[in-house]
């Protein structure tokens, strides 16, 4: 079995070679962005969340497996790299791009989302708790890069094992870690 994508975003190799050109190596890879499309579909007119829009790849594989009804709010703090986002994406009626630092977002949000995806530190290594207060019962949320990174800084996988650690024990989450593409937790709230 082939676990690569068959079809990809129309705008992704452009995302990506515009991040290349700037200089970002963080964008999620095709299998991670091919489930992430996967798990959009399934929350027809739903709201959705990705905390780090980055370059833009992971909202294009959102988008792209989102229904027309959908609305997906993206938050990125270097407002540099999300105008590569941005200038790709805008055109989209159900992005909603904010430019801030999604700790300080996370403070007066509002849900409730049926989704989210969370590609930082806050949402995952802190504030998880303020993260999934905003999330409906039943809504997913998915990490990605649970796997040794070449970006992670030196001091990084302590972060990770604590996170690890600390799923299990998360009230109301069902959370499934996964060895696969750049090392996955896919989780519910019930």
């Amino acid at each position: 079995m082939r676990d690569l994508p068959r079809q990809r975003p129309p705008r992704l190799d452009a995302i990506l070679a515009d991040a290349e050109q700037a200089g970002f190596a963080m964008s999620c890879e095709d299998r991670t962005g091919s489930l992430l499309a996967t798990l959009a579909a399934s929350k027809p007119g739903g709201r959705l969340l990705k905390l780090g829009t980055g370059a833009g790849a992971g909202a294009a594989w959102l988008t792209a497996g989102m229904d027309a009804g959908a609305h997906l709010t993206t938050v990125e703090t270097d407002p540099a790299v999300q105008a590569i986002a941005r200038r790709h994406l805008a055109a989209d009626p159900r992005i909603e791009f904010v430019t801030a630092d999604a700790d300080a977002w996370l403070t007066g949000a509002g849900g409730p989302y049926d989704f989210a995806y969370v590609d930082c530190r806050p949402g995952k290594y802190h504030r998880l708790d303020d993260l999934l207060a905003l999330l409906a019962p039943g809504a997913l949320y998915v990490v990605d890069d649970m796997l040794p990174q070449a970006t992670w800084p030196e001091d990084h996988q302590p972060r990770v094992d604590g996170f690890l650690e600390r799923l299990p024990e998360v009230a109301n989450f069902l959370a499934t870690p996964m060895r696969w593409a750049s090392g996955l937790v896919v989780a519910a709230k019930v």
